[in-house]
């Protein structure tokens, strides 16, 4: 089953994920920082878009040190050598495959495999997995996240992602997530550095509201 991890205890101070899929190398840096500034600490570039495993070197050796960086849609024990060899320390993917996750959890990486149904859940659980990505948050809703909650161990960290706003994150609080992954509604290619700040902004508001609520 899960356990506990340093860098998810870190994450847990503001547990909302940055999922940059589409960023360019030349603007990582500054899109890191911008998201930085706003509060984010928590950076996914995911592999299926060029460039991916350029942008996490990048964001690992030039961001502050208490920012962790990863990789999204990682599908194969590669991805997981590829992501850790450029200096990342997340494992975020759309699905549940045991191996992979096996795989982070040897090199020491945070593993947040994506999940949809309890089997899937438990299956990440029993491989090592420390926090489960609920996605399609969309088609899982409130009712699938309350009754996933009610399964699993307690204190299972079930972090939605899949068209989360800010506005909708006071209601998937209050149905049990303790965090968020973000994609196009924070950052899509074409978004200017300073528009990813705004929206990150508007992000960390609504997460602090809602766990203030």
């Amino acid at each position: 089953m899960s356990t506990s991890h340093p860098l998810l205890t870190a994450a847990r101070n503001l547990p909302l994920i940055a999922i940059l899929r589409g960023l360019a190398p030349a603007e990582a840096l500054d899109v890191g920082r911008a998201l930085y500034a706003a509060g984010f600490r928590t950076l996914e570039v995911p592999l299926n878009r060029p460039g991916a495993i350029e942008c996490i070197a990048a964001l690992a050796a030039g961001m502050p040190a208490d920012t962790l960086i990863g990789g999204g849609t990682m599908l194969t024990e590669a991805h997981v050598e590829e992501v850790h060899a450029a200096g990342g320390r997340l494992l975020v993917s759309p699905n549940c495959d045991p191996a992979v996750i096996r795989r982070a959890v040897a090199l020491g990486m945070l593993a947040a495999p994506g999940v949809a149904t309890p089997t899937e859940a438990f299956a990440a659980l029993q491989a090592g997995a420390h926090a489960l990505k609920l996605f399609p948050a969309e088609s899982l809703g409130h009712g699938g996240l309350k009754a996933l909650k009610s399964v699993v161990p307690a204190g299972t960290d079930l972090w939605p992602v899949g068209g989360i706003t800010p506005e909708s994150i006071p209601g998937w609080v209050a149905a049990g997530a303790t965090g968020f992954g973000i994609g196009s509604q924070l950052f899509a290619p074409g978004v200017s550095v300073a528009q990813v700040e705004e929206r990150a902004r508007a992000y960390v508001a609504a997460w602090v509201a809602a766990k203030k609520a």
